[in-house]
């Protein structure tokens, strides 16, 4: 009988409420930890972790919140490579891109990612996003668009099974692609993000740790007639 692999859940963390962390540990595998939401806290939080962790400053043209220049961003990102972060996820679209990914795979994984926070790209440019990635040195690479049909949740995913020799994270944001962040692990994505507890969401359409673990177990209910 084949074995069922647990589909991988990425908690995002956004504030430094560690007791609502613990509480869900067991349930996640990985978190990313959102320096530009948590604020100057967000060491704190990391030393605290014990399962592997994103380091992630998103800046604002991507839908995040640092309030700072683009060099102060990079600089507050990188101090996470000492600080024991296993992944640092920088966006593709950062300038000198290439020197920070050079910067970054010294000592730890470099995720790099696109965020378009208001429209579902056609899926040939989600190839080429990927393909941007993988030569810039991406050891894993992150496409997230926003759904306007049911039918977007489809050619977000196809993006996972289209690279199967390199780790992808595939999907799309808002209400109508919560299907997509659900199936994404399952389909070939490497993970999937997931919020702490409901009013803690990092992107529109996440859905907490609890749900989410919640529905991947029943795949190994048997039903009996």
């Amino acid at each position: 009988m084949t074995a069922i692999v647990r589909p991988r859940i990425c908690a995002s963390i956004v504030t430094d409420d560690f007791n609502a962390i613990k509480v869900i540990e067991d349930k996640v595998d990985l978190y990313e930890v959102r320096i530009d939401l948590i604020g100057p806290g967000w060491k704190e939080v990391a030393g605290q972790l014990n399962k592997t962790w994103i380091a992630c400053n998103r800046r604002s043209a991507e839908g995040g919140s640092w309030s700072g220049n683009e060099i102060t961003r990079i600089e507050e990102l990188l101090k996470a490579v000492d600080l024991g972060a296993s992944i640092i996820d920088v966006e593709v679209e950062t300038p000198n891109v290439e020197e920070i990914v050079k910067t970054i795979k010294s000592k730890a994984k470099c995720l790099l990612s696109y965020h378009q926070a208001q429209l579902m790209l056609p899926l040939n440019e989600m190839r080429y996003i990927v393909h941007r990635q993988l030569e810039y040195g991406a050891d894993i690479c992150k496409v997230i668009t926003t759904a306007q049909k049911f039918e977007d949740n489809l050619t977000a995913l196809q993006i996972n099974t289209e690279f199967p020799e390199s780790r992808v994270v595939a999907f799309a944001m808002g209400d109508l692609g919560m299907v997509s962040r659900v199936y994404c692990p399952l389909i070939g994505g490497d993970f999937t993000y997931a919020s702490i507890e409901r009013g803690k969401e990092s992107a529109p359409g996440q859905i907490t740790v609890g749900e989410l673990r919640r529905i991947y177990e029943m795949r190994s209910i048997k039903r009996t007639k």
